[in-house]
C-alpha cells in the first residue's frame, strides 16, 4: 500500500507533517460561547493531523445560531481559543479556524439578547432547532439583510479573521458551505434578492467574493480557505441549472484573490445526492493551490485519491471523534473505535474527551 497519505507537504508557508486534516466538526462544548479547557484537550489530542481546522465558530453575535457554538469576536473568546492554540501547537499540531455564520439556520433563544437572525431573503429554513431553553423550535423568519446588514457582516469575518492570528491560529476557513451564511447567498433556495446581491451568478457569488477580499486583506490571502459544498442539500440547499457555472466562477475569483485552499465538501457517503464527478474534476484544475478531499474515507481511498493527484490532503471527520490517535491508528491500520452519535452535541466530557 502506497503511504502518500503520511507524506509531508506545504500549505502557503506552513509545512505540514502529513496529509491528513481533522474536518471541522460542531460539539456544541463552548458554554456562554467561549472556548475552555475541555475543548483545549479535545484539539490537542488530536494534533497528529497535519491540519486541524476547528468546529464552526461565529464571527458575529448574529451568528451564533446554534446552542454553545463558539464566537471569535470578543476579548474572552480570543483568550479562550489562545488556551486551545497553545495546546495543539505544543502538541506538534496546526489549527485553522473555521468562521461560520449561521444567518438563517439559527434562533433567538440561542442567541444573545440584542442579535438578530438575518439571511439574504426573509425566507425561514424548513425544520426545526435545537434551544437548550426550551427544545426544538422551528426556524424563525430572518430578517432580510439590507446594505448595512451586509457591509457588517463583511466587516465582522475580516475582524474574526485578525481576532484568529490573535489567538495564535494559523488560519482561517471561511465556512462558505452546508447553508450557512455564505452559502445562503449562493444557494437560490436562500436568496431570491433581486439587487446586486441576487439573482445572476456574479450577484450571487459577491457576498461570497468579498468576505474572502476583506479576510484577505486583513490577514494574507494565504492564511484563508474555503469550504463549499456544490449540490448538498443540508439546511434545505437545492442545486440549480447554473450550479456548475456558478462554483466555477467562484473559483476563478478565489484564484485571484490568492487563497490557499478548497475544501469540498461531499456527504454522498451518508447518503446526500452526490457531488458533480465533472465540477469536482474542474474546481481540482482551475484552483492554483491546495484541494482538500472529504467525505468518507478511509485510509485505502484516501492514498488512492491522492496518487492519482484528485486532492492534496485528505479530511476525516466522524473517525477524529472517537480515535483521538486517528493518525496512528492509520499508519499502522489498526481498528477504528465507533463515535457515539448520543454525544456529539451535549454538553461535558462524555463522548469528547473521554473516548
Amino acid at each position: 500500500m502506497t503511504t502518500t497519505l503520511f507524506t509531508p507537504t506545504t500549505l502557503g508557508k506552513l509545512q505540514l507533517k502529513n496529509r491528513i486534516v481533522m474536518a471541522p466538526l460542531t460539539r456544541s462544548r463552548a458554554i456562554g460561547n467561549v472556548p475552555n479547557e475541555l475543548m483545549e484537550k479535545y484539539y490537542r489530542l488530536r494534533a497528529g493531523a497535519g491540519l486541524i481546522i476547528t468546529e464552526g465558530t461565529s464571527p458575529s453575535p448574529n451568528g451564533l445560531g446554534y446552542a454553545r457554538i463558539p464566537g471569535l469576536f470578543n476579548d474572552a473568546q480570543v483568550q479562550g481559543w489562545r488556551r486551545v492554540t497553545d495546546g495543539v501547537h505544543q502538541a506538534g499540531g496546526k489549527i485553522f479556524v473555521q468562521l461560520m455564520h449561521t444567518g438563517r439556520v439559527s434562533h433567538p433563544a440561542n442567541m444573545p439578547a440584542d442579535a438578530k437572525v438575518i439571511a439574504p431573503s426573509a425566507i425561514a429554513a424548513p425544520g426545526e432547532m435545537w434551544t437548550d431553553s426550551n427544545g426544538l423550535q422551528p426556524h424563525p423568519v430572518p430578517t432580510a439583510m439590507n446594505e448595512a446588514d451586509i457591509a457588517q457582516a463583511i466587516a465582522e469575518y475580516a475582524n474574526a479573521s485578525t481576532r484568529a492570528i490573535e489567538a495564535g491560529f494559523d488560519g482561517v476557513e471561511l465556512h462558505a458551505a452546508n447553508g450557512y451564511l455564505i452559502d445562503q447567498f449562493l444557494n437560490t433556495a436562500s436568496n431570491q434578492r433581486t439587487d446586486r446581491w441576487g439573482g445572476s451568478i456574479e450577484n450571487r457569488i459577491r457576498f461570497a467574493v468579498e468576505v474572502a477580499k476583506a479576510a484577505a486583506v486583513a490577514i494574507g490571502a494565504d492564511h484563508i480557505g474555503m469550504r463549499i459544498s456544490p449540490y448538498g442539500v443540508f439546511n434545505s440547499m437545492t442545486a440549480d441549472a447554473e450550479m456548475d457555472a456558478l462554483y466555477e466562477r467562484l473559483i476563478a475569483e478565489l484564484n485571484s484573490i490568492g487563497l490557499v485552499y478548497i475544501h469540498i465538501v461531499d456527504h454522498s457517503s451518508q447518503g446526500a445526492p452526490e457531488v458533480s464527478p465533472a465540477l469536482k474534476a474542474k474546481i481540482r484544475a482551475a484552483f492554483k493551490e491546495k484541494y482538500i478531499l472529504s467525505g468518507g474515507y478511509d485510509l485505502t481511498r484516501a492514498n488512492a485519491d491522492l496518487d492519482l493527484q484528485r486532492g492534496d490532503l485528505v479530511a476525516f471527520g466522524r473517525p477524529f471523534i472517537s480515535n483521538p490517535d486517528l493518525v496512528e491508528k492509520l499508519r499502522n491500520d489498526s481498528p477504528l473505535v465507533s463515535p457515539d452519535s448520543n454525544t456529539f452535541y451535549t454538553p461535558g466530557e462524555k463522548g469528547y474527551t473521554d473516548y
